[in-house]
């Protein structure tokens, strides 16, 4: 797979990291995942960076409703869902493999509910046990040599591969709560709650109750979080205007757009399109 390199327009995946033009602190590969891990886990994403001393490269993202697992030479971490804008920031050179999983996946790795690890971090191991610590191990042993090579990658995924395979089958839950997730992020006439449960045959308390137990959110946020994406995605464009993006995504005014986009990101969407337009 070729590095994201090239400027081309943005894609489902790149649509939820919020890039700033010129930005050349990193470069990022992405791979799928094997299809024996459908249901599970969505892609793996690789970004090496060198960063000149003293500088600092904030990376900014409105994360998707689904846990990551990510190992570095530093750390290696499972991370819950961030609610609101998820930022790290890169210094000197360094790596890191980090794995999308589905929404399925979070209760599975955990054995329990995800909404406790909901914004917030804690170290593999604490979720995997001695299969995280032998998981970090062989993919700091793989990306040490030479973090852009290819083979390392294949190494890296393939060391991921082994310690989740034992979290297949997707239980029927997992599945369900995938199917909910790729509704709402499909279809951008669903703008209401009762919508979704009206798809999938469920009262809103049910539905309250699995989103919350696999995903640590609410049926309400998975809504805006696709809103708020898509919005990113438009305004990154040209010749759209705030009036065009708020009307498009379903909002009932343009202030009530602009107060929900600025909560979450910090910036009112004209500021945002300023910074971020390519």
């Amino acid at each position: 797979m070729e590095p994201d390199t090239a400027a081309r327009p943005l894609d489902h995946v790149e649509r939820a990291h919020l890039r700033s033009p010129g930005d050349a602190s990193h470069v990022m590969y992405r791979y799928d995942a094997a299809p024996e891990f459908a249901g599970l886990l969505e892609r793996f994403w690789i970004p090496v960076w060198c960063v000149p001393p003293g500088r600092e490269a904030p990376q900014h993202v409105l994360q998707y409703p689904v846990t990551l697992l990510v190992v570095s030479g530093d750390y290696a971490r499972f991370y819950g869902v961030v609610p609101g804008l998820s930022t790290t920031t890169l210094t000197g050179d360094g790596w890191a493999v980090g794995v999308m999983c589905a929404p399925a996946a979070g209760a599975l790795v955990t054995r329990g509910s995800v909404a406790p690890y909901t914004d917030r971090s804690v170290d593999l191991a604490d979720v995997l046990g001695v299969d995280g610590e032998r998981l970090t191990a062989r993919v700091r042993a793989a990306m040490a040599p030479d973090p852009t090579s290819p083979a390392a990658h294949r190494t890296a995924m393939e060391a991921f591969g082994d310690a989740l395979r034992p979290l297949l089958p997707v239980d029927a839950e997992g599945e369900l709560v995938n199917r909910v997730v790729a509704f709402v992020e499909g279809d951008r006439e669903v703008t209401r709650v009762a919508q979704v449960c009206a798809e999938f045959g469920l009262s809103e308390r049910a539905l309250q109750r699995l989103v919350r137990r696999r995903l640590g959110l609410t049926p309400k946020w998975l809504i805006q979080r696709r809103r708020l994406q898509e919005a990113a995605e438009r305004l990154r464009g040209r010749g759209t205007t705030l009036a065009e993006v708020s009307a498009l995504l379903g909002y009932a005014d343009q202030p009530h757009f602009s107060r929900d986009f600025t909560r979450v990101t910090g910036m009112t969407p004209g500021a945002f399109a300023a910074r971020y337009a390519g």
